[in-house]
């Protein structure tokens, strides 16, 4: 079976079985006469500084914030939209945005929702809709969430209404019995992919209202993959068939 409905991936525990105090015979040696010096890391500058000139030679153009022009823009954006207000990035976002929505089930403030925001910012999907609970963990989104149109639904029933009035066909993302291969599948362009919480799934709810159900295909030992990971390959193979070339 393929998808991303199993087993949750769960790390060690930090610094299990290290020590508090490390005996003398432990440490490491002293370097001898022709070992390499320790290079210096500098840590990397993110974004871009004040704009040059002071502002005088500011932009005059509504789009621009003026704190951003003065203090720098250090924000996760990508180059064309540095010094912009969150407002005129998101109309602009918005206005080229693709016609792709996806949703996610939100049955426990899922970590992974956010990453699932962050990727659907990444791909300009025209939304993401929240079904469940309201409060979600947004850590994972990376302020991503501030420039997308992000929608809640308390139940799926809203959810499939919204989808039934916009004609889009609603598409589950999951391993179960009939499931086909989202390799082999021709996407509409109208679609909404549905995500379930990671561990349990699509809820057997919304599940059996999807007019398809697609996996993904995979090679190894593990019967599934993280909801995240599985959006992500969900949504690119959707922009390969429908979005064309990617902006500089």
């Amino acid at each position: 079976m393929s998808g991303y409905r199993g087993e949750r991936c769960v790390g060690d525990a930090g610094g299990a079985g290290i020590p508090d105090v490390i005996d003398a015979a432990d440490r490491p040696e002293s370097p001898g006469p022709d070992a390499r010096p320790e290079v210096e890391r500098v840590p990397r500058e993110v974004g871009v500084g004040p704009w040059p000139g002071g502002p005088d030679a500011w932009p005059d153009d509504p789009r621009y914030d003026p704190v951003l022009l003065a203090d720098g823009d250090r924000r996760n954006v990508v180059d064309r939209y540095r010094y912009w207000t969150v407002e005129a990035i998101r109309a602009d976002l918005a206005g080229r945005a693709h016609a792709l929505h996806v949703a996610v089930e939100n049955l426990s403030q899922d970590l992974n929702i956010g990453s699932i925001v962050r990727t659907a910012n990444a791909f300009n999907v025209a939304a993401v809709h929240i079904i469940g609970r309201h409060r979600w963990n947004k850590r994972g989104a990376m302020v991503t969430n501030r420039y997308l149109d992000v929608r809640h639904h308390p139940e799926p029933d809203a959810l499939l209404a919204w989808a039934a009035d916009a004609g889009y066909e609603v598409i589950g993302i999951d391993n179960g019995p009939r499931a086909g291969l989202l390799e082999e599948a021709v996407l509409p362009e109208r679609c909404l992919m549905v995500f379930g919480s990671e561990g349990e799934g699509i809820s057997p709810a919304l599940l059996e209202r999807c007019s398809r159900v697609l996996r993904i295909g995979q090679y190894g030992s593990t019967r599934s993959i993280n909801v995240a990971a599985a959006a992500a390959v969900a949504m690119h193979t959707w922009v390969l068939q429908h979005a064309g070339p990617a902006p500089d």
